[in-house]
C-alpha cells in the first residue's frame, strides 16, 4: 500500500485529489494539511511514501515544506511531488533545489495523477517527465552555475553517460535502450550514481547535472 499526504490550502483541490487517489487499491491517503507546517508535522508523525505538496500556501509555503522535509533524515523515504501551474516564477527550479521529486500541474488528468504517485513511490523516474524537463531547462538557463562538483569525481566514465541521459529525462527502459544495456543494469547504475553522491532520487540528480555544467538546457535534442 502506498500511503499519501495531501497538502494544498483548498480543501476542495485536496477532496477531489483524495477522491482520485482513493478510487485505487493500492493507495491510502492518510493525512491532509492545510499549510507547509502542518504538512511537515503530518509527515514526521505518519512517514507517508509520498506528499502531493501545492506550491503557494499561506504561512508556510510548499516549497519551505519540501526543503523541512528533504534536510530530516528520518524522512529519507518520503518523496516530495509538487503541484504547480504554468505561471509560476523561480519558486519552480528552487523547489526541485530544495528536495523536491518532481512536479506536477494541478489540472493533471487522474489516471497521470495515479501514475505519478507509483512512480514518485518508486523512486525510479521523474514525475511527468515532459513537464519536468522543460521547467528545469527554463530555469536552469537562468541559473549561474557554481562550477564543477567534487562529487562527481567519484563517478566512471560510464556512470556519468548514464547521470548525462538521466538529466535528459530518460527512463531506466529509455537509457538501456540508448546504451545497450539491460533495464537492471541500468536501474543499478542509476542506484549506485544517486548512493556515490548522496542524492535523494532522481530529480536530485538532474539538479546537480544542470548546477555542475555536465549537461546544459537542451542538449539531448541537439
Amino acid at each position: 500500500m502506498i500511503t499519501v499526504v495531501l497538502a494544498d490550502d483548498q480543501r476542495l483541490v485536496r477532496a477531489g485529489f483524495r477522491s482520485i487517489l482513493e478510487d485505487e487499491d493500492d493507495l491510502a491517503v492518510v493525512g491532509e494539511a492545510g499549510d507547509g507546517d502542518e504538512a511537515v508535522d503530518l509527515c514526521r508523525r505518519l512517514r507517508p511514501d509520498v506528499v502531493l505538496m501545492d506550491i503557494r500556501m499561506p504561512g508556510t509555503d510548499g516549497l519551505e515544506a519540501a526543503r523541512r522535509i528533504a534536510a530530516d533524515e528520518r524522512l529519507d523515504g518520503v518523496k516530495v511531488v509538487i503541484l504547480t501551474t504554468f505561471d509560476l516564477d523561480d519558486y519552480v527550479y528552487g523547489a526541485l533545489r530544495a528536495g523536491a521529486s518532481g512536479f506536477l500541474v494541478k489540472d493533471t488528468e487522474p489516471e497521470e495523477l495515479v501514475h505519478a504517485v507509483r512512480v514518485a513511490a518508486r523512486g525510479d523516474a521523474l514525475i511527468s517527465p515532459s513537464v519536468t524537463r522543460k521547467l528545469i531547462a527554463e530555469f536552469a538557463g537562468r541559473v549561474k552555475a557554481p562550477g564543477p562538483d567534487p562529487r562527481l569525481n567519484s563517478l566512471t566514465e560510464r556512470e556519468r553517460e548514464v547521470m548525462r541521459l538521466v538529466a535528459g529525462g530518460l527512463t531506466n527502459d529509455e537509457i538501456a535502450d540508448r546504451l545497450v544495456l539491460s533495464p537492471s543494469t541500468a536501474k543499478t547504475h542509476v542506484s549506485r550514481i544517486m548512493t556515490k553522491l548522496a542524492v535523494r532520487d532522481r530529480s536530485q540528480l538532474v539538479v546537480l547535472a544542470y548546477e555542475s555544467g555536465m549537461v546544459s538546457p537542451g542538449w539531448l535534442t541537439e
